[in-house]
């Protein structure tokens, strides 16, 4: 892999992780946005560009991760598939629960007092649906939720692509000697949004796209010749205005509905890798030769693993003092985010410079 090609998948994997609070940080009234989610308030200028950008523009991001993490994966093949599974059990599995721990700790702290505890209940982030301070549940609830529903919701993420990682050789038998068949199955997974416990198919589509990629040395690293700049982003955003449309028209999700919603999700995701990967060499060249900016992509996983439930509780503890202010929903969806962002990585660089054994164990290695 050239070194060009390398700096393109360390700016878009902290792209991708920086650009996820401003999908975690809506303030619309549902609480869990899916890509095939409505949206039951009045259409204005906020609530359209919360929807518009949340569960629209930004729905590449996780798509990207999981085809640069099957692609980078299945570089690897030369080293033995136990060995490689090992490593990852040390970068993904024991980050898991380091940043399950401490997701339930920073919910503890702020359960403490009355004010930050009103920003906790209105959070309500708890996965199995019960916000009752950690005092009232007990150590075996605390417990329960560390290991099967952490707080910090995202930690999702690298439980499925560890999955992904020990599924590698049906992935890498499947797309490389039935590679038409393979996806065919791994996108229906995809657009059905089928789920069961830890193993999700939000990802397996793109996971899989990765290793095709690399094992038939497709030329990634530069523009195809069929590629079109302005069809894609045209695409791309058309698509996300007419489905935040369409998630504001309809008040009841019919099946006919689900399934318009989730073609255009996928015609629209589709799209927005492509135009995102394909377009911004210039401005990937342009970033990667800043220190600045290189010293920043140091903190991607710090940031993943802190920014919930820190985004969710600071974005209520907004809404409490500025309930008044008239721009109070669009200002805190613009502020909080940015404010989470550059704590996270304040904290993750404090702890690298003088914790760097404990900073390496909680990042899995990573960032050095």
């Amino acid at each position: 892999m050239h070194r060009f090609l390398s700096q393109k998948f360390k700016f878009y994997t902290f792209i991708s992780i920086a650009l996820l609070l401003f999908v975690h940080g809506y303030n619309l009234q549902v609480s869990y946005l899916a890509p095939f989610s409505l949206v039951n308030e009045e259409l204005t200028f906020t609530t359209f560009t919360e929807y518009f950008i949340a569960n629209g523009l930004l729905r590449f991001r996780i798509p990207m991760l999981f085809l640069i993490s099957g692609y980078i994966f299945a570089i690897q093949d030369k080293k033995p598939y136990g060995q490689r599974i090992r490593r990852r059990f040390v970068t993904l599995i024991v980050p898991y629960f380091i940043w399950g721990a401490i997701g339930l700790a920073i919910t503890y702290l702020w359960q403490q007092h009355p004010l930050t505890m009103e920003a906790v209940q209105k959070a309500s982030l708890d996965q199995l649906g019960d916000n009752r301070p950690y005092d009232e549940i007990g150590w075996g609830g605390v417990i329960k939720r560390w290991l099967m529903a952490p707080v910090s919701f995202q930690l999702w993420f690298i439980r499925s692509l560890f999955v992904y990682n020990l599924l590698y050789p049906v992935f890498r038998w499947g797309v490389t000697r039935y590679p038409i068949a393979s996806f065919v199955v791994l996108g229906m997974l995809w657009i059905s949004f089928f789920q069961i416990p830890l193993f999700e198919g939000q990802g397996m589509f793109f996971f899989a796209a990765g290793i095709w990629l690399q094992k038939f040395s497709y030329p990634i690293d530069r523009k195809p010749e069929w590629y079109s700049n302005f069809l894609s982003w045209t695409v791309f955003i058309g698509i996300c205005i007419i489905k935040t449309f369409i998630a504001f028209e309809f008040d009841t999700l019919t099946p006919t509905v689900q399934w318009a919603l989730m073609l255009l999700y996928a015609c629209a995701t589709v799209a927005g890798v492509l135009a995102v990967w394909f377009s911004l060499d210039d401005v990937v060249r342009w970033c990667m030769s800043r220190r600045w900016f290189l010293w920043t992509t140091n903190f991607s996983f710090f940031i993943f693993g802190l920014h919930i439930p820190l985004l969710s509780f600071v974005t209520n503890l907004f809404f409490i003092y500025l309930a008044g202010f008239q721009f109070h929903r669009f200002f805190t969806y613009l502020t909080a985010p940015t404010l989470v962002l550059f704590f996270c990585i304040a904290m993750g660089a404090l702890f690298r410079k003088y914790v760097p054994g404990v900073y390496k164990i909680m990042t899995g290695g990573r960032g050095f």
